[in-house]
């Protein structure tokens, strides 16, 4: 029993240090949309994290690395308008263009994300996608990219609503609960 345990934790160390390096990781270039993971909005307005993801997917439009964003997220504690809706609507007031914003708003966690904006990448001949997050989301994000055979790359935002040691920690351990789950999930 004490090994199963010092060998489960040891698995959990290990993931939390290749999801803090894979953090360090920014590949961004030109590709033919952004795809925004989705977080919670409040009172039909983008939480500072989700606001964030959203001010990196305008300054990636504007600088020309991307011609359209994907927002993705769906409807969440009785919020009249889902998280993409009140993501659109936050872009259109940075004065992205209404043509530029492709809308996923089924999804609830981050594999529907994927899964959905790839259908809509499909539907828009989009081949590939550089994909924004916060930095300690991207490992897992992208092997959910890789599974759903999106040609992807990671773009974290810089501004991060996470920065105190105390919020980076608790989002690496929380991250890495998900991913160590993600993990198993695939082997199932």
């Amino acid at each position: 029993m004490i090994i199963l345990l010092f060998t489960l934790v040891a698995l959990f160390a290990i993931n939390a240090l290749s999801i803090y390096q894979y953090s360090l990781r920014d590949e961004t270039h030109t590709a033919d949309c952004a795809i925004v993971a989705g977080a919670a909005v409040t009172d039909d307005r983008p939480s500072p994290v989700f606001q964030e993801r959203l001010n990196h997917a305008v300054a990636l439009y504007r600088d020309g690395y991307v011609k359209t964003l994907i927002v993705t997220g769906g409807y969440s504690h009785d919020n009249a308008l889902s998280d993409a809706a009140v993501a659109r609507r936050y872009l259109l007031a940075q004065n992205v263009p209404d043509q530029a914003i492709l809308v996923e708003d089924r999804s609830q966690v981050t594999r529907e994300n994927l899964r959905y904006a790839k259908g809509i990448m499909a539907l828009n001949q989009l081949h590939n996608a550089l994909i924004v997050s916060d930095p300690l989301h991207m490992k897992r994000i992208m092997l959910i990219a890789q599974d759903e055979r999106i040609e992807a790359w990671t773009s974290p935002t810089q501004t991060s609503r996470f920065r105190s040691f105390s919020a980076k920690t608790t989002f690496l351990l929380r991250e890495t609960f998900w991913y160590s789950l993600y993990r198993v999930y695939r082997v199932l």
